[in-house]
């Protein structure tokens, strides 16, 4: 969440956060985790919309199936917010960071809800019950197959791949797949996914078009990986 609230204020967004769970980690393992009480989630959640004129909301960890099914049932009265949902299945130690059941609600319940579901490619594996997706072809039939199980949209990170470019794939009903690249950074910054997601929910409170907004986060990714 740290970096979910740095990307904002840098973007000049202001952040009304929902707490779902706390973790202790280290750069290499998942040492604890608590997950925040289903009715707190819920108060929380309220509590935003009664604050502020929400533009968009970014889910990111979510921890157990009573959270996901939680912030599904809070989201389906603002259904004209768009929502990115970033689905953050396990820590990059392999911690688990979503449970069985919170994997099959997050697919039935809130992806149907989502603008814009952004997976890395495990994790649009996982979701899917597929091995990972190792060229572009198959990246390109697992995020056709996320569209077809209720996403709207779908940007199919391509950070785990090899190659000299970072290609994500971005894909919307009713629209051509599009190739956003860019040069791979030789870095590991933790939490670069979920700066992604703030990104495109920051530009998407802004009225850019969710393309346009998905282009503009990927560049302000490259530029932080380039200079941490």
């Amino acid at each position: 969440m740290v970096r979910d609230v740095r990307t904002l204020t840098e973007l000049k967004v202001r952040a009304l956060c929902a707490v779902t769970a706390v973790t202790a980690q280290t750069d290499t393992a998942l040492l604890a985790m608590h997950a925040i009480p289903e009715s707190v989630v819920r108060a929380q959640i309220a509590a935003a919309f009664a604050t502020a004129a929400v533009q968009a909301v970014k889910v990111g960890m979510l921890a157990t199936g009573a959270t996901v099914r939680a912030v599904a049932e809070c989201l389906v009265d603002h259904a004209h917010v768009p929502v990115v949902l970033d689905p953050v299945l396990a820590s990059s130690s392999g911690g688990v960071l979503l449970d069985l059941e919170g994997r099959a609600r997050l697919v039935a319940e809130l992806l149907p809800l989502a603008a814009v579901v952004t997976p890395n490619l495990p994790e649009a594996a996982l979701l899917l019950g597929l091995p990972q997706a190792r060229d572009e072809v198959t990246a390109l039939v697992q995020a056709q197959e996320l569209l077809r199980r209720g996403a709207r949209a779908v940007l199919l990170k391509g950070g785990h791949a090899n190659g000299p470019h970072s290609v994500d794939l971005l894909l919307a009903h009713g629209a051509s797949p599009e190739r956003l690249s860019a040069v791979r950074v030789g870095a590991n910054l933790r939490g670069s996914g979920c700066a992604l997601a703030s990104a495109i929910a920051a530009y998407l409170a802004q009225g850019v078009p969710l393309s346009a907004a998905c282009a503009r986060a990927k560049n302000y990714v490259t530029a932080l990986l380039q200079r941490s």
